[in-house]
């Protein structure tokens, strides 16, 4: 083979190879890319599947549908109503909150009693009497419909308000009770404002207008008056608590100083009638161990917005001198 036939071979079998070569490289390309493809499509099924499993946590920890309403083998059960955290007009335990779980309660033909689980440390006494007076009409309207509050780990102030109406008290032995008292708090400046001669401009009309501005010394008149404003609220505290509890209060002196009292402790002083639990007064006392959750929730965007606008409005009346309105805490 002469030298232009030797070159000539070596060409096409050059070609061929790139040819193999191009179309290997070709193959793997796309071969690649599907499965990029295919590896996106499940990363997004995956992802999807991820975010409707935390969207149905959410529904199902926040969504007052209640998964025993389902049962239809009890022919009646014990309606629980939680009473948790502060009671204001912006929290999970608001008069409307708790009003309307009540209410849904005592109409629900099936509840054969009705048990209030409370655990907060108080708050509105506004709130407190609104739920307070709602338990007195529904037990009217339904007299065969008794109303139990059990007390988890505190019960005071503003939820004893609550609790007196129930018919019976229980507790734990550890439980914390009582708190028969009312305080206002806020700050004051005028000292600061001395030291960085700073001057306050105040205008009001109204001789007592200012009486509670932060920046202004207070004066005997203007404690004397809030003195008397709380010795008021908390004498009509003390009269829902003797309403409530009537022969059962031990006389002491110490009984709506503002102490308050451990579980066992509360039985003597006459604040609480037994021990007990949810499900043993259920159980053992209402005669319906079934119990049905009537707690009327939040979605957690409303109780977000609901947190951020107390907390703004609570850091701008204290700033403003008002601090906090009467408390029962």
């Amino acid at each position: 083979m002469d030298n232009d036939e030797q070159l000539s071979a070596n060409y096409k079998n050059m070609t061929s190879s790139d040819g193999w070569e191009k179309k290997l490289i070709e193959d793997l390309a796309l071969a690649s890319l599907k499965e990029r493809r295919a590896s996106r499509r499940w990363g997004i099924f995956f992802k999807l599947c991820f975010l409707a499993y935390i969207v149905g946590l959410v529904f199902l920890y926040y969504s007052p549908f209640d998964p025993s309403s389902l049962d239809k083998k009890a022919d009646e059960y014990t309606a629980v109503i939680n009473v948790k955290g502060a009671i204001s007009s912006d929290s999970e335990a608001s008069a409307d909150s708790i009003v309307t779980a009540l209410r849904n309660a005592f109409e629900d033909e099936k509840t054969k009693g009705v048990i209030l689980r409370m655990n907060t440390p108080g708050g509105s006494p506004v709130q407190s009497a609104y739920i307070n007076d709602e338990i007195y009409r529904l037990k009217k309207l339904h007299p065969d419909t008794k109303v139990y509050a059990v007390i988890a780990d505190i019960c005071a102030s503003g939820g004893y308000y609550i609790a007196a109406a129930a018919d019976e008290i229980y507790a734990d032995k550890g439980s914390m009770v009582g708190s028969i008292g009312v305080l206002m708090n806020g700050f004051g400046f005028e000292n600061v404002m001395d030291k960085l001669g700073v001057t306050r401009r105040l205008y009001t009309a109204g001789e007592h207008k200012g009486f509670l501005d932060p920046f202004t010394p207070p004066e005997e008149g203007d404690i004397a008056h809030v003195k008397t404003m709380l010795a008021n609220i908390h004498q009509q505290f003390i009269d829902v608590v003797k309403k409530g509890r009537g022969d059962k209060l031990k006389d002491d002196p110490l009984l709506f100083s503002g102490y308050v009292w451990t579980g066992e402790q509360a039985i003597k002083m006459g604040l609480v009638d037994k021990l007990g639990s949810t499900s043993y007064v259920a159980r053992e006392v209402i005669g319906a161990e079934e119990t049905k959750d009537f707690t009327v929730s939040e979605g957690v965007l409303d109780r977000f917005a609901k947190k951020m606008g107390a907390s703004i409005a609570s850091t701008m009346a204290e700033m403003s001198g008002f601090g906090s309105a009467p408390q029962l805490r």
